[in-house]
């Protein structure tokens, strides 16, 4: 006798899913899998220790869900992978729209594979302020170096986060750190925010640059350009050629104005064509020599302690955040408060107020 299926509504109802999404055997296929045990912490962090992309990718969804459930379990994931962590070298990367950021990490990955070494690329693709959605097109624009079995790429929605850096970025580093791999690249979105986040987190901040964007003095990006360890004229090559070598000439001459770096390391200069390939092992080398100069004058490891200091102030702002908006009672006053400034009968400042000693009392 064979075994009745159930109703095509009937799964539906119980599994949170439209009948027309259901009528197919690749949506009944995915009703099955979402029925099946989910593996546990133990497991999914043996799996990870041993370099599986498959349960990698589950555990950082996991940390990345806003779902309160997930939050434990999460938590004991990131505590189970730590003492594996800390062993990779972690660069940021960062540069304006159009500078080639995707086609320069796709080139530097590859050399950096052929040279035996493992590479986690997190790439933080911009959310929409209106629909919320995000792109992830990261992949598809480095579509070489995603087929490379020593390279792992996430890209990530920045959500509402600062300046577009992903919510959990940092505890992904550790979960790719405990996989094994020892390069680790983060990509902002580049819109200028973001680039203090990432440099929270690195060990070396590289800023890619285009020759000709009127940008080689001006004030406003001295604060990124102070961040640089090293900045990349990108797309040096053909009649830009020319362009790029009197950058480098205007960006070497800024940098020598700017204060010594506690790390006692100057900041370069250096030219590169990401499409063509050159100039991507000078950048390694230099970087190389950054790590050799910083781990001699322990500048590497007080930069780490104090990265961790950082972020330890930071998750307590973050929780103290979600802990206010996300409160049933603190949302009900929120509505009310908004409303009352709406009308003229309250300004923020004393709707602010009114809110966190609402908190204080609850």
């Amino acid at each position: 006798m064979t075994k009745k299926k159930p109703h095509i509504s009937a799964l539906s109802e119980q599994h949170g899913v439209s009948d027309s999404e259901i009528t197919n055997e690749a949506a009944l296929d995915k009703l099955k899998l979402k029925r099946q045990k989910q593996p546990s912490v133990v497991e999914l962090v043996q799996e990870i220790l041993k370099g599986n992309i498959s349960s990698l990718s589950r555990a950082i969804t996991l940390i990345e869900s806003k779902n309160p459930s997930h939050y434990k379990t999460a938590s004991d994931i990131i505590k189970a992978c730590l003492p594996y962590a800390n062993k990779s070298i972690r660069v940021g990367i960062t540069g304006v729209p159009g500078v080639g950021k995707s086609t320069f990490i796709e080139s530097f990955g590859k050399y950096l594979s052929q040279k035996g070494n493992k590479i986690a690329v997190l790439a933080i693709d911009p959310s929409s302020s209106i629909s919320k959605g995000s792109i992830l097109g990261d992949k598809t624009r480095m579509e070489d170096l995603v087929k490379d079995n020593n390279v792992f790429i996430r890209p990530s929605p920045s959500g509402d986060t600062l300046g577009g850096v992903a919510r959990k970025t940092r505890e992904t580093i550790i979960l790719c750190e405990a996989a094994g791999f020892d390069t680790i690249i983060i990509e902002t979105v580049g819109v200028g925010q973001s680039e203090t986040a990432v440099n929270d987190m690195v060990d070396f901040f590289l800023l890619l640059k285009l020759a000709g964007a009127g940008d080689e003095l001006q004030g406003i990006k001295r604060g990124i350009i102070e961040m640089a360890d090293l900045i990349a004229i990108n797309k040096a090559d053909g009649s830009n050629l020319k362009a790029s070598k009197l950058a480098k000439v205007e960006f070497n001459r800024a940098l020598h104005l700017y204060p010594k770096k506690e790390s006692e390391w100057q900041p370069k200069v250096l030219l590169c064509s990401a499409l063509k390939n050159d100039g991507i092992d000078s950048i390694w080398n230099a970087i190389s020599d950054y790590l050799t100069l910083t781990k001699a004058n322990n500048y590497f490891s007080k930069r780490r302690q104090d990265q961790n200091k950082f972020w330890l102030l930071q998750s307590i702002k973050d929780k103290l955040h979600t802990d206010f908006f996300e409160n049933t009672v603190i949302k009900k006053a929120l509505k009310e408060q908004l409303l009352l400034i709406e009308k003229n009968q309250t300004t923020p400042f004393a709707a602010a107020n009114y809110l966190l000693n609402l908190k204080k009392e609850l």
